[in-house]
């Protein structure tokens, strides 16, 4: 009977191990719905629950026992969708385990072919932003670009390949000389800039702070503008985040000589990025602002300082459709307004102005904000749905969900 009953014991402890488990319990304090918002758990903490090691495997299950996608960061989150209705609370399971296959929704990569384009894209939008191959040919492209999308799956890269394809080039090139017309056609066949059914690239940047760059204001109320990054680091890369590290080349601001370095996020489901900018090397207080360019006076915007968004709707492309635009913080700022280009200005930049966010940034601190844009044929049908969107997107970020390790 002895040798039994400790036989049994062991049953019980191994059965206990394989079975062990920790729940995670998301509620929402806030009067709207969140829908599909990313999760963020301590995955140490998980592992440290579990008896595992930092780097194991494990699934995530919600209430029905359904696996969930997730993504463990490089910062060590435990990344995960959820959605929530007002007042509700939602539970998952965290095990040890064996995951099933996820679909990639965000994801992005370095371009050398392209002057050092890194591009990257979620199930809703993609961006760009310029590298120092594209500054040494002297163009001037401040901003981070938009391109639009209407597939949920990636088609970035497959927009490169097709428009920088060395032997289709070669080939448009030869035609070029003998028939300027095929040259066209097989030119719009592969061009990025031409919708082939899942989007395209029509956003202008040009020397402005394009789709929501910050900068800081000189003494004389300037944008100091920036130039393309000079270092980069991919430190997450899907299948529900994608993150990059950027540093940029040091400056002459006043008397001190400044570095900026931002790192840039997105996640699946979201329209906006999380940029986290900071600036070394700054010896006093100074004023920073986060930026859309405007490209008509006639423009069509909503913006409040208090509720901390800023929204913007383009100009429509009769072929193209209407881009939209928007920047968010999780706090007021001190303005959000539009302010006009000056002629000269005005015809140097090849737009009207910038829809403004302001802020005083502060030495050796980060600041974090949220810019990105839609699309009137992906999930927008009007101005008024952006600005909506917008307004719920700020709202969040003061009412996050609580999140609980149990």
């Amino acid at each position: 009977m002895k040798k039994l009953f400790l036989f049994a014991t062991v049953v019980a402890l191994l059965h206990s191990c394989a079975t062990q488990d920790v729940k995670v319990e998301v509620y929402n304090p806030a009067e709207e719905a969140r829908v599909n918002e990313m999760v963020e758990v301590d995955f140490p903490t998980i592992a440290q629950r579990l008896s595992l090691a930092d780097d194991a495997k494990v699934v995530v299950l919600d209430a029905a026992g359904e696996q969930v996608p997730y993504q463990i960061t490089y910062d060590g989150k435990l990344i995960f969708q959820t959605t929530v209705e007002p007042g509700s609370r939602m539970e998952y399971t965290v095990k040890a385990g064996e995951p099933d296959s996820f679909a990639v929704k965000a994801v992005g990569d370095y371009y050398p072919e392209r002057v050092d384009d890194i591009a990257w894209e979620n199930d809703c939008i993609a961006f760009r932003t310029y590298g120092p191959a594209l500054q040494a040919t002297g163009e001037k492209a401040y901003g981070y670009d938009v391109w639009v999308k209407r597939v949920d799956f990636p088609v970035v890269e497959a927009r490169y390949d097709g428009e920088l394809n060395p032997e289709t080039v070669a080939e448009i090139n030869r035609l070029k000389e003998t028939n300027p017309d095929s040259a066209q056609a097989l030119y719009n066949s592969v061009s990025y800039h031409i919708d082939h059914g899942n989007g395209l690239d029509y956003y202008k940047v040009g020397p402005t702070l394009g789709a929501g760059t910050s900068a800081l204001l000189d003494a004389d109320g300037k944008i100091v503008y920036p130039y393309c990054y000079a270092k980069y680091e991919i430190l997450d890369n899907g299948p529900l985040r994608f993150t990059v590290s950027l540093e940029y080349l040091p400056f002459a601001y006043g008397n001190d000589t400044v570095t900026e370095s931002r790192l840039v996020s997105l996640d699946a489901g979201s329209q906006l990025n999380r940029i986290e900018v900071s600036y070394a090397g700054l010896s006093q207080p100074a004023t920073m602002v986060t930026g859309i360019v405007l490209h008509d006076t006639d423009s069509v915007m909503a913006y409040d300082a208090e509720a901390g968004y800023a929204a913007y709707a383009d100009p429509a492309d009769a072929v193209n459709g209407r881009t939209f635009l928007g920047m968010a913080y999780p706090v007021a700022v001190e303005m959000a307004a539009p302010v006009y280009f000056e002629a000269a200005e005005r015809a140097e930049r090849g737009a009207e102005g910038h829809l403004l966010m302001q802020q005083t940034y502060a030495p050796g601190s980060t600041a974090t904000y949220y810019a990105g844009a839609g699309w009137d044929k992906w999930g927008f049908d009007t101005p008024e749905d952006w600005f909506e969107y917008m307004n719920y997107f700020a709202a969040a970020l003061r009412t996050p969900l609580e999140v609980v390790i149990k």
